[in-house]
């Protein structure tokens, strides 16, 4: 790098791929970084022997004239001839996202104030709920708040009005932070992998009303929650993230209502941070996450 104290400073970049796993793919990928003048930073990779897959990420910088645009462009080749599905993205570059959120507002509240202090690298466009208990806290963040009121007869309407939000946001992540509306297949679809649900973990044991409250009448030990994307299988989508905590016979249904609040708020944290981070990679059903 040059001395010059007008010199750019070396642009950050993030390229996520997968394909079938076959040899040379990793020099392949550091010889064109290198002929591109980019200096590898970190990589990781892994290969899948059960799907037979190959999944690399790699962090890298480069100084100017090198652009992303320019390394879409020149990339693509080696895309197309390893047949992968990949991505490069400028990691300076906050990912705009949606909070979704219903009457349970400790997720929202900790996204958002993860948000503000930079621990998330991301830009909250939105906030959408079917209610409007939050919309005063997310006033104090100077977000905007939409009331997209559901019933069966005006389901569908509401789910496109969240779309056009999404679309005119420029949106790439969609977070429900306990928003307790089942979401259409279509919608699922649209969204595919772009779309993230926090839950508590006795499923299938506890359902409906007051989980946690049937978790202590069994005597539970662990409290756990699952922060995976959204399929049309309900709660049933490649999990990112998990997290648990131990508890005694002593505690209470509130108390592990409390506990169970916090580890929700964790494991959604993550899953939110590692994947505008580009550390999550669909695998099917699973995900191979990068963290």
């Amino acid at each position: 790098m040059s001395d010059d104290p007008h010199t750019e400073a070396p642009q950050q970049y993030v390229l996520t791929l997968s394909c079938p796993d076959k040899q040379g793919i990793v020099h392949a990928v550091s010889s064109y970084l290198f002929m591109t003048g980019c200096n590898i930073e970190d990589s990781r990779q892994f290969g899948d022997h059960d799907t037979g897959l190959f999944f690399m990420r790699v962090h890298f910088s480069a100084e100017p004239p090198v652009s992303v645009e320019k390394l879409r462009a020149s990339f693509a080749a080696i895309g197309d001839s390893f047949r992968m599905d990949w991505q490069i993205h400028r990691s300076d570059e906050r990912m705009r996202i949606v909070l979704m959120v219903s009457k349970f507002g400790h997720c929202l509240n900790d996204l958002l104030f993860r948000t503000r202090i930079g621990a998330l690298p991301v830009e909250i466009a939105a906030v959408v709920s079917n209610h409007t208990d939050f919309a005063e806290l997310v006033a104090s963040y100077d977000i905007p708040f939409h009331h997209i009121p559901v019933t069966k007869e005006t389901k569908a309407a509401a789910e496109q009005k969240l779309l056009d939000i999404v679309r005119a946001e420029n949106v790439e992540l969609v977070v429900l932070a306990r928003y307790m509306q089942v979401l259409s297949d279509t919608l699922c679809r649209e969204l595919s992998g772009r779309i993230i649900n926090i839950h508590h973990s006795f499923l299938p044991s506890f359902k409906g009303a007051k989980p946690y409250h049937q978790a202590h009448a069994r005597g539970v030990k662990l409290i756990g929650a699952t922060a995976h994307y959204v399929t049309a299988d309900l709660d049933e989508g490649p999990i990112i993230e998990q997290e648990v905590e131990r508890v005694g016979h002593e505690v209470t249904p509130d108390q592990l209502v409390a506990v169970g609040r916090d580890v929700e708020c964790q494991a959604l944290a993550r899953a939110v941070k590692w994947h505008s981070e580009h550390r999550v990679l669909l695998n099917g059903s699973r995900t191979v996450v990068f963290a």
